[in-house]
């Protein structure tokens, strides 16, 4: 793995446990198309709504790779949102994320209203998501969150795994 140099992103007023998911319409992506989709009404169940900074992004490959892994899909429905384009969900998509659907969120106004945004160094003018995980009831409730304190920061997949067992069972 490549040496990174760990860095504190600042506090952040996120979206957390016991609120509900707010609401938002975008692009949802699959592995062969897109259609505007408001997250209510694609939220029936135990769903994991993971937000990543761009497609091609250590921290996204990484994720969906973590999805695979765990067979998280199989039990859950698994919606990912990001600043990257639906063209550029279907390429991830096409290699990982193996039952994911993500949402495209170009101008970070969904990433913005979840408490998420961070500036990306040396790119002025572009907004991306800090890597998050909620665990979202049938109702939208968040059941479980995890936002990075910092960069890289992933999340502990057991953990999730539990989260998600608990909420299925």
């Amino acid at each position: 793995m490549p040496d990174f140099d760990v860095v504190s992103l600042p506090e952040t007023d996120h979206v957390a446990e016991g609120d509900t998911a707010p609401d938002f319409t975008r692009p949802l992506v699959n592995g062969e198309y897109w259609e505007d989709r408001a997250l209510a009404d694609v939220v029936d169940g135990p769903t994991l709504l993971l937000f990543h900074p761009m497609d091609g992004a250590f921290q996204g490959t990484y994720l969906y790779n973590t999805v695979d892994d765990h067979g998280w899909s199989d039990d859950v429905d698994v919606l990912g949102v990001s600043i990257s384009t639906p063209y550029a969900h279907k390429r991830l998509l096409a290699d990982r994320g193996d039952g994911v659907r993500i949402f495209s969120d170009p101008c970070a106004d969904v990433i913005e209203e979840y408490g998420l945004a961070q500036d990306i160094d040396g790119m002025t003018g572009i907004t991306e998501s800090r890597p998050a995980v909620f665990l979202l009831g049938a109702d939208r409730t968040v059941e479980h969150a995890w936002v990075a304190s910092e960069h890289p920061e992933f999340p502990d997949a057991e953990t999730i795994d539990d989260a998600v067992a608990d909420l299925v069972d």
